[in-house]
């Protein structure tokens, strides 16, 4: 328990009280991928779609050692990359993904990142949730990282009826202060995997059971 008095969900100083009280429980939140560039950020989080960021990290060693930059990546040959990927599943889908998005980046960003959510989302293969990652972690621009964790959280605190990604980052953008959007949504991320779980959340070792009417947990 946190400690805090009642608030009412979906308004801002609820949505802050939540977020006050998981950093308190999750002072080790942060994103869970393995990089050291925003190109390897980048990289390690398309390739996070549909698997487990810990079996990302077990990939990416190999394939950054290969494969460091966008120049490196846009000139390997598709089998390697392939079986490099492989564990990961959907290893042809990625591969493509992979090559088409160092190609763009040689070609019309001199190789590297950019910045911007716009010019991210352009991309191949890039998304607001992987933009925004990229922006918040890399550049340090605060960004809303709607997962399946945030987003089944969101929906449990109140704090978003939406179904669709866009949606609930918008609406928890309406609730948090701009400089906590990155590191709430981690802390949530944490809390979904270790607490509030999509089958069976553990309510009553929740750091944040007071301030949670439930909604959807039976």
């Amino acid at each position: 328990m946190s400690g805090t008095p009642r608030l009412k969900p979906g308004s801002a100083a609820h949505a802050i009280a939540v977020d006050d009280a998981l950093a308190r429980a999750y002072p080790d939140a942060r994103c869970a991928l393995t990089w050291a560039t925003p190109f390897e950020l980048l990289v390690a989080t398309v390739l996070s779609a549909q698997t487990t960021d810990e079996r990302v990290n077990r990939v990416t060693p190999d394939l950054f050692a290969s494969y460091p930059d966008p120049a490196a990546l846009a000139g390997a040959p598709r089998e390697h990359v392939e079986a490099l990927l492989r564990p990961l599943g959907f290893f042809r889908a990625k591969t493509r993904s992979l090559l088409g998005l160092a190609q763009v980046l040689l070609a019309d960003h001199d190789g590297e990142v950019p910045a911007s959510l716009d010019a991210l989302v352009r991309l191949p293969g890039v998304g607001r949730k992987t933009a925004n990652v990229v922006l918040g972690n890399a550049y340090g621009i605060p960004g809303i990282t709607v997962d399946t964790h945030v987003g089944r959280l969101a929906g449990r605190l109140g704090m978003s009826a939406a179904h669709i990604p866009v949606a609930i980052e918008r609406d928890l953008a309406e609730l948090w202060p701009r400089e906590r959007w990155t590191m709430a949504c981690h802390r949530m991320i944490f809390h979904g995997r270790r607490c509030c779980t999509a089958r069976r959340p553990q309510c009553d070792a929740c750091p944040v059971a007071d301030l949670c009417p439930r909604i959807g947990v039976e």
